[in-house]
């Protein structure tokens, strides 16, 4: 059964909104992307509520099963963390409205997901979207491409036949670097971007 996933790269200025469908054999096609945008001169209160409109037209457009957000994990700069954490809560209060289930992710998992390599740069994470979801251009702006990237890594997670760690041995690079990404990121010392 395919499952559908709403990926979410949080943010005021610019929160990327991606949906694929992932099919039992990992394969992922594109339903749609993009990005709702604010300026940052604008009172917070309407930023958010601008995020909470686009929220809710892509939940009810697209209808996700399950909607996929980059954990606000670690970041230097507060007034971005806090933003972020602001449109992380927007987004999952929309989802919850709705009874769709959300899931955190980050991005250190994300990037192990979809390039085998949690410290990859928004270049390659960019490429391997475009790659899996066998784009002809890639996704853009590149929290267009993060939100892909979110909801193919959920969707790979928590397919039928993701690997989990339990299988050792069988995994590849990419899914060993994914759980060791997802280990340090549950001890505390991963890193975000």
């Amino acid at each position: 059964m395919t499952l559908r996933v709403l990926g979410v790269d949080p943010g005021l200025t610019r929160c990327g909104f991606g949906v694929v469908d992932v099919e039992p054999n990992r394969r992922a096609t594109l339903v749609a992307v993009g990005v709702a945008g604010t300026e940052p001169a604008e009172r917070l209160d309407l930023r958010l509520l601008a995020i909470a409109r686009a929220a809710d037209e892509w939940l009810d457009t697209h209808k996700p099963q399950i909607v996929a957000v980059e954990r606000v994990f670690s970041q230097l700069n507060v007034s971005t963390v806090m933003g972020t954490a602001q449109a992380s809560g927007v987004v999952i209060a929309a989802a919850a409205r709705r009874g769709i289930p959300v899931a955190l992710h980050t991005p250190t998992e994300v990037k192990a997901a979809v390039t085998g390599h949690g410290s990859a740069d928004k270049a390659s994470v960019t490429k391997m979207v475009t790659k899996i979801l066998r784009l002809s251009d890639p996704p853009k702006p590149a929290d267009a491409a993060d939100a892909l990237a979110l909801a193919i890594t959920h969707a790979w997670r928590s397919g039928p036949n993701a690997a989990g760690p339990e299988q050792g041995a069988s995994m590849t690079a990419a899914q060993k670097a994914w759980a060791d990404a997802e280990s340090k990121a549950k001890s505390g010392t991963g890193r975000g971007r």
